[in-house]
């Protein structure tokens, strides 16, 4: 079976959700351990998931399930410039 656009976002926002889940609260992962998880091969195939692992965490972002950090901080879209990290949404 074919994954459509739709099934391949809905599974990447899972595996960081998982991937989170089972990290300390106040850990967070980079795109490519969600893009590594979710990859099924054993090759460089991984690289091709990390700019729909990037869109899945900004909209788990949007949603308010997760935060997209650099230096620690968290960081709107249009601010990210560089490598991100993706952490758990923490409430001030």
């Amino acid at each position: 079976m074919v994954e459509t656009d739709r099934q391949l976002a809905g599974r990447l926002e899972q595996v960081i959700m998982d991937l989170l889940e089972r990290r300390a609260a106040t850990a967070s992962i980079c795109p490519s351990d969600a893009a590594r998880e979710a990859y099924e091969g054993d090759d460089e195939g991984w690289r091709a998931l990390m700019e729909p692992v990037r869109e899945a965490a900004w909209r788990l972002a949007a949603a308010g399930r997760a935060e997209v950090t650099q230096a620690g901080r968290p960081v709107t879209r249009t601010e990210a410039h560089g490598p991100i990290r993706i952490r758990i949404r923490r409430t001030p």
